[in-house]
């Protein structure tokens, strides 16, 4: 599995828009997603196994509701599983909990990113739950995986990211505007 330090893999993926466009339809719902779109951004990849089961809406939901909080630490959200946009459309069509999803659903089809990146689960074949906070260069900051049963903390991936934006040590349950550490304050203690 790749992870922090290691760069992010090149993809381009059709994905279902996020917010009202993402429910046109067909033809009209549907967005190319690029490791170049938002370059200029920091990107919270997350992975699903499949569409239309259990853990997972609650999951994407839950990211969702955190959307703007990530859109003001100038990082975008981008939803990932195997399914087909055509799936991910009609699994947001008939979802409540996902209709107003904000950000876009990427579609793996070929497996490609998820290979790539090493979170395909040895038996099912489906993505692992996986997260990663990838910073404006390409570059993996931070990643997490849990198994197919159990669902992740949104609410972690905020607090990692505000900590890795601070480009200071922070220290166990840092929260943004708390104290880092000074090393150098830290020795003149001593």
């Amino acid at each position: 599995m790749l992870t922090v330090g290691d760069k992010f893999p090149a993809f381009n993926l059709t994905a279902v828009k996020g917010g009202p466009e993402g429910l046109e339809g067909p033809g009209k719902s549907f967005v190319e997603i690029s490791s170049e779109t938002d370059a200029d951004k920091w990107k919270i990849v997350f992975f699903w196994p499949k569409d239309f089961t259990f853990v997972c809406p609650t999951e994407i939901a839950a990211f969702g509701k955190l959307n703007n909080e990530f859109a003001d630490r100038d990082a975008v959200v981008y939803g990932v599983s195997t399914d087909s946009e055509f799936v991910h459309l009609n699994w947001r069509v008939h979802n409540n909990d996902i209709r107003d999803l904000p950000f876009p659903m990427l579609a793996d089809v070929k497996r490609e990113l998820s290979t790539a990146l090493g979170i395909l689960d040895k038996n099912a074949g489906v993505p692992l739950r996986a997260t990663f906070i990838v910073d404006p260069e390409g570059t993996i900051q931070w990643a997490s995986v849990n198994g197919l049963n159990v669902g992740r903390n949104p609410q972690e991936v905020v607090r990692v990211l505000d900590a890795l934006q601070t480009d200071e040590l922070c220290p166990c349950n840092w929260n943004k505007g708390g104290d880092t550490l000074n090393p150098d304050q830290l020795f003149k203690a001593a």
